[in-house]
């Protein structure tokens, strides 16, 4: 079918999917947008005692859940006779081993019995140093990452990243500022009821607990925060083995390397050479017996969720309620079922497309992305700030986008992983080998542009800088955000304006930074880089200004942390808007439920973003998220685009009207 034979279908297939009666017009949409578009939702939908946070991506999330259930636990009746060693036999036994609470609340802590031992019998550093590469080989390391990535000098080539990490708090201001004293003290607790569980009296267990978070506290100073690791130069830094021998003396690399059955060829990025300076200085001045507090800490943390109930409980305990103030834990199974995720996700994506995402869902969302796409082109061409130099290269960027949509073309395979009907913690620790090595296997070999990096049944989508691609899984293909045969209006707000959000990644202040091969290479003439940083400053600005919580008023949205995904949501809004007018412009209006293409448009934006959140919650993800919450992306991007304002017939002073110098104009 052509675009416009498919235009003009949908069109003719339009129907009402916005209620309107949940607008709340005792609000201006030019005073708040959001209040306007979403205040009677959520006051009339509280926050479930089991979630930390509640709103449209929430309530999808639910539904892909409930279709995933359905398939695990058909999977579980039908395992003992499937096919032996068919994906269906493994995710129906891993689930069902997960579902056996009996059996894991027997077990009790005997599962990791065996790494607490192995930790204890570690007496210097060279025994320490030599642990840590086998922990890292059967997918359980502690204290920094390591994993392949795209080089970024050449894209086309998958090495070796070693990452700072090791922290069981947020962020390393955590560690030192005032105002999370209570989180330290609560950690403390947590980490020495941990202990207790495993055996350690009282008192020993309390003192074990603040030498690890003497020992973590250490490694924060040395640690980059979030803002920081936004930076590319502080992500990527290239050497060979004897030079980082050089930075970490007492961590052998080779060895490492050897433990992992990994070839370093020519070298390897050590990501942050300060936070692994730090950690081999560690190794050489910290007690061994330190040392064995904080791997123990880890391995107990970790593994805790899937143990027995006093350990699951003291894990909720901290992580989701005194951490994010989730009341309740959720439902077992659900539990459960992000397990089976973790370890077969991409697995169980396979079962999901089939019974959930029609091929006629895909190619609606295909024409989708390619309009938006074209809508972006369009704005490169015509930046009046951006030089013909430097458009040359972003269109060329541009021409190399991968959009990839619903699901893999070609399905992992899964052979060689041994799953078992009736041992939990065993399929857990099997899966988390076999995934890391099928990580590690990617070291040395050419980067595929075509692999996902999330299931199918995830609600979210990506944008890769390594691979110039575009990823849209199929749960997120759903309404809100997208109708296989709804209004194109409604359409463009939502998924829409997602596809260009992704696309616009491509363009924020960090992917700017990457060509279109994905590799860390300046494309841009200095005058333009200043422009684009002038404009995106004012970005910054605007969302530094917003303060989400009122009991909070010194609690700021962190505009730097958040600019990548503000610039998304700025761009991609007014793709998305374009599209729909070269879609749409030219037809009559429907005028659907008295509300204009226009007003459509936006509202469902807005929509999209509708949500309430717990305040423990939202302050750390102030910290590390870097997305702005929700409810100023609703009016954000909006309150900078004349389009909105005209929607709404709001005047120059209205809160949602950002002009002069407040305006903030990109792309």
């Amino acid at each position: 079918m052509s675009a416009l034979a498919l235009a003009v279908s949908i069109q003719l297939a339009a129907a009402p999917v916005f209620d309107i009666g949940d607008l709340d017009k005792s609000v201006s949409p030019c005073t708040d947008f959001n209040a306007y578009a979403n205040g009677k939702w959520i006051a009339a939908n509280p926050i479930p005692a089991d979630k930390t946070r509640w709103g449209a991506f929430d309530e999808l999330r639910e539904k892909s859940l409930a279709a995933q259930h359905t398939l695990v636990e058909r999977a579980d009746k039908s395992a003992d006779t499937a096919t032996a060693g068919s994906i269906e036999q493994k995710i129906g036994w891993l689930y069902r081993s997960g579902m056996d609470e009996t059996a894991i609340d027997k077990a009790g802590y005997a599962p990791i019995k065996h790494d607490l031992a192995e930790i204890a019998r570690l007496h210097d550093a060279r025994q320490i140093a030599a642990w840590l590469g086998q922990a890292f080989a059967r997918g359980d390391g502690i204290g920094f990452r390591f994993g392949p990535g795209a080089d970024f000098k050449d894209a086309r080539r998958q090495i070796a990243f070693a990452h700072q990490g090791g922290l069981g708090l947020p962020t390393p201001d955590y560690y030192s500022q005032d105002e999370h004293k209570d989180i330290r003290a609560a950690y403390v607790t947590y980490l020495t009821r941990l202990f207790e569980l495993t055996g350690v009296k009282a008192k020993l267990a309390a003192r074990k607990a603040q030498d690890v978070l003497a020992f973590e506290t250490r490694l924060a100073k040395a640690s980059l925060s979030r803002v920081e690791l936004r930076d590319p130069a502080n992500q990527y830094h290239f050497m060979t083995l004897a030079e980082a021998d050089k930075v970490t003396p007492h961590l052998d690399w080779a060895a490492f390397f050897k433990a992992l059955r990994v070839a370093p060829g020519d070298g390897f990025s050590l990501s942050q050479p300060k936070f692994f300076a730090e950690f081999d200085a560690m190794l050489a001045s910290v007690p061994a017996a330190q040392w064995r507090d904080y791997l123990a800490a880890h391995a107990i943390d970790e593994a805790a969720p899937f143990l027995s109930q006093p350990f699951q409980q003291a894990s909720f305990e901290f992580h989701e309620h005194t951490l994010n103030g989730q009341p309740e834990q959720r439902a077992r199974w659900k539990r459960v079922l992000d397990a089976v995720n973790f370890s077969m996700g991409m697995a169980l994506g396979e079962l999901y497309v089939k019974d959930y995402f029609p091929p006629a869902a895909k190619a609606r969302a295909q024409q989708l992305v390619d309009n938006v796409n074209n809508a972006m082109k369009a704005r490169l061409e015509k930046l009046d700030w951006m030089s013909q130099a430097t458009r040359e290269k972003a269109l060329a960027k541009w021409s190399t986008f991968l959009p990839k949509i619903g699901y893999p073309d070609k399905w992992r395979q899964w052979d060689g992983l041994a799953i078992v009907p009736n041992d939990y913690f065993a399929n857990l620790r099997a899966a988390a080998a076999f995934n890391y090595r099928y990580q590690l296997d990617k070291i040395g070999k050419p980067t595929d542009r075509y692999e996902w990096f999330m299931t199918p049944q995830t609600v979210n989508a990506y944008y890769s800088a390594a691979t110039n691609t575009i990823n849209f899984p199929a749960a997120i293909l759903q309404p809100p955000f997208f109708y296989a045969d709804g209004d194109d209006a409604i359409n463009y707000g939502g998924i829409g304006a997602v596809i260009g959000h992704e696309s616009g990644h491509g363009f924020d202040d960090k992917g700017s930074q990457f060509d279109g091969a994905g590799n860390n290479e300046n494309w841009w003439t200095k005058e333009d880089r200043d422009r684009f940083n002038e404009r995106t400053a004012k970005l910054v600005a605007q969302f530094d200004a917003y303060v989400p919580l009122a009991d909070h008023p010194d609690q700021h949205v962190n505009g730097k942390l958040t600019l990548g995904e503000n610039i998304g949501d700025l761009g991609g809004l007014a793709f998305a808007y374009d599209a729909l007018q070269a879609a749409d412009g030219n037809k009559p209006d429907p005028m659907i439920d008295g509300l204009t293409r226009d007003q459509r448009f936006f509202l469902n934006w807005a929509r999209v973003w509708r949500g309430n959140i717990r305040d423990k919650a939202q302050l750390v993800l102030l910290n590390t998220d870097p997305h702005a919450p929700a409810r100023f992306r609703a009016v954000g991007a909006p309150s900078n685009m004349p389009a909105f304002a005209k929607a709404f017939d709001c005047k120059a002073g209205d809160a949602m009207v950002r002009s002069g110098d407040q305006q903030v104009k990109i792309w």
